[in-house]
């Protein structure tokens, strides 16, 4: 099975070197989309305006599959 890694941007680069075996980069995108919210469940409050989030998924060769982004802004 293929090996999927989720990279996390916030505050710092926070790269995933273990990555998890899903069966297709559908399966990756779940795990994503599950994992981020998690993660930002976690935050509890942490995450600030014009500080952003970022999840970059990538196959087993580093390549980029998909990027899911959180930006938090104050209004003007």
């Amino acid at each position: 099975m293929p090996r999927y890694f989720f990279h996390v941007t916030h505050k710092g680069y926070e790269p995933d070197l273990e990555g998890e075996e899903l069966p297709d980069k559908h399966a990756a995108w779940h795990e994503a989309t599950v994992t981020a919210g998690k993660i930002l469940q976690g935050l509890d409050g942490k995450l600030t305006p014009d500080h952003g989030w970022r999840m970059e998924v990538t196959d087993e060769f580093q390549n980029t599959l998909y990027v899911l982004h959180i930006k938090a802004e104050k209004p003007k």
